[in-house]
């Protein structure tokens, strides 16, 4: 089976970049206390800095992607829990190691809360190092990198 195609989102898939991230984050309200750091972020912004990335038509997973020096930052990622376990995250991923690449970056990083348990061992079977844990803009976050190698 094709990986699903992966887009830069426009003005257009704001509304499902923001239900899609919604319906991700809002199970983990409850666990931290409070709305997770994507819930927060502004979309239009974002997808105005053409910084988001989408798959799916309808749109079902999105990426968000900040250039950091020396690295890419994958600042969120969201899947529609009614597309879950369809490769979408799984394409994602891949999307993201693929641009990283193109900018001529061998490091990606991210981050998630530390109550995201299923966050933490996703990313760890998925080839990323924790590097290390604390606070950030009011949340406890844990803290991963990648490094890309030579395909």
């Amino acid at each position: 089976m094709a990986e699903p195609a992966v887009r830069q989102a426009g003005p257009a898939d704001r509304p499902a970049v923001e239900r899609i991230v919604r319906a991700a984050y809002a199970p983990y309200i409850p666990r931290i206390g409070k709305p997770p750091g994507p819930m927060l972020d502004d979309y239009a912004a974002l997808i105005a800095a053409r910084a988001v990335w989408v798959v799916g038509a309808p749109v079902a997973g999105l990426a968000v992607l900040l250039p950091r020096e020396g690295h890419l930052l994958l600042d969120n990622i969201a899947v529609d829990p009614a597309a879950q376990g369809l490769g979408i995250g799984r394409a994602l991923l891949c999307f993201t190691e693929a641009a990283a690449r193109a900018r001529g970056l061998t490091e990606l990083r991210l981050y998630t809360h530390a109550l995201m348990t299923e966050n933490i061992a996703l990313y760890g079977r998925s080839g990323w190092t924790e590097t290390g844990r604390g606070q950030q803009d009011g949340f406890d976050r844990v803290f991963f990198r990648k490094e890309l190698l030579d395909e």
